[in-house]
């Protein structure tokens, strides 16, 4: 079988964008445009991906550096896609066939790519079109009385007529890397923008005898190219309608689908229940039965069976173990694992924290670099103190231990098993097993005390 190389244009500027950002990096579903065309090529196990860089060049690479699949090729000047692809050719063989894509056309799919490929394998010019009801901006694709592509004429050259055909040009076509070297080489600049056309090969493989074989994408949005921050959010809103979608297909119950945002990857156990204006980023896995309330926010989260977690809550790193209870109003921070049966309260934050089983910390509470054993009560204000500055420090808490409410817990120290710290304490040496910790200033009473008063103004 010949190989597949891909060539990703990525040069443009996006001036429409209004924006310092190369226009490839802007985010669709939390990732950046060239992100999901590259993911698209994955999916054809090409041999070869080439992304020909321009505006802002040194920040995309340095956005994919841990990409060592990708080869690089700078268009120092932008002189058309025929140009851009000029500048790929020199790194591909021959013997292949190539595609070619667009960084700035992001829901492309390998599906819909792999019949082009096919037929490029078949010694044929291999076209993706799109039937459009207002095709303005696109080129379009002149066809013969018999129905046979003959040509794609840019919108800037085509006659009243020609404007009026509704079958657009996607510019995403599959070939023999020789026939597109050798066109390519006789592209030339003379047309209304003065630019090198990559269409201008469709007219050069018909001159040749070479069998052009369009394929209609089903969905317009599919290929529609992000020119400004308008054409971006359409694509943003169309790719989180199919998100949901495929949430539902695997069983979760979504109380608003459009009111969910996966801006990464989202796996859902069975049953699992979320509710409306709920952010996934990153990497979140599900277990059964999941309940997420409104306005939550989960980013590279692993959640186990039978957790509820409740509005408002930001989970970030974390590890939730089986039918732990999280919420509302509750922070959890990278590094923090809670065991089976944890419970979370309003207005806790955690923070590289380990919790055992069935251990409560209900109300207003920060636990950082703390860990936390089984059956442990803390108390509503409850903090470790667990930075001095410049160093961080560990606070353990065994087994069955009771923290008192607005108790300060200056780390390193250890609480022992079952101990209790009495209420309002500072604790900065451990606590013996099993004994009480009250740490409290004597109380003082002033009789007729006289509260000091504002001098009356003159």
């Amino acid at each position: 079988m010949q190989q597949l190389s891909v060539i990703i244009l990525a040069a443009g500027q996006g001036k429409r964008m209004v924006s310092d950002l190369p226009k490839v990096l802007h985010l669709l579903g939390g990732r950046p445009l060239l992100t999901h065309v590259l993911s698209a090529a994955s999916g054809l196990e090409a041999a070869i991906c080439v992304v020909v860089y321009g505006h802002g060049g040194e920040t995309v690479k340095s956005t994919f550096v841990g990409e060592s699949s990708i080869l690089w090729v700078e268009q120092a000047e932008q002189l058309g896609t025929g140009h851009a692809v000029a500048q790929a050719l020199p790194l591909l063989d021959d013997a292949g066939v190539t595609l070619v894509l667009y960084g700035d056309v992001p829901l492309i799919q390998s599906e819909t790519l792999r019949p082009l490929v096919d037929t490029a394998r078949q010694n044929q010019l291999a076209l993706l079109t799109v039937q459009l009801a207002d095709p303005s901006g696109y080129g379009r694709i002149v066809r013969s009385d018999q129905g046979r592509v003959q040509r794609i004429v840019e919108e800037k050259d085509a006659t009243p007529s020609e404007r009026c055909l509704s079958e657009g040009n996607t510019g995403i076509l599959a070939v023999s890397t020789a026939k597109l070297r050798s066109w390519v080489a006789e592209l030339t600049n003379e047309n209304a923008q003065g630019e090198y056309y990559l269409t201008d090969v469709i007219a050069l493989a018909v001159r040749d005898g070479v069998s052009v074989q369009p394929f209609t994408v089903v969905e317009p949005l599919e290929v529609q190219g992000v020119n400004d921050r308008r054409q971006l959010a359409e694509l943003e809103r169309y790719y989180q309608q199919q998100q949901a979608e495929n949430l539902m297909r695997s069983g979760a119950t979504l109380l608003d689908p459009n009111r969910v945002d996966v801006r990464g990857i989202l796996r859902t156990g069975k049953d699992v229940v979320i509710d409306v204006n709920v952010v996934f980023e990153g990497t979140v896995r599900l277990g059964d039965r999941v309940k997420i309330g409104p306005f939550c926010v989960l980013k590279d989260a692993v959640i186990g069976d039978d957790v509820e977690i409740l509005s408002h809550c930001r989970i970030e790193g974390a590890e939730i173990g089986p039918g732990a209870h999280i919420g509302p109003f509750a922070r959890l921070r990278p590094e923090t694992r809670l065991a089976a049966g944890v419970h979370i309260g309003n207005f806790v934050e955690t923070k590289k924290t380990d919790i055992g089983y069935g251990s409560k910390v209900n109300h207003l509470t920060y636990l950082g670099d703390a860990e936390i054993g089984s059956g442990v009560n803390v108390g509503a204000g409850t903090i470790t103190c667990n930075y001095d500055g410049a160093n961080k420090h560990k606070t353990i808490i065994e087994d069955d231990a009771f923290i008192g409410s607005n108790s300060s817990l200056v780390a390193p120290v250890r609480i022992g098993q079952g101990a209790t710290i009495g209420a309002g304490s500072s604790v900065s040496r451990d606590v013996p097993d099993g004994s009480l910790c009250l740490i409290r200033a004597p109380r003082k009473e002033v009789a007729n005390w006289q509260r000091p008063v504002k001098p009356k103004k003159p």
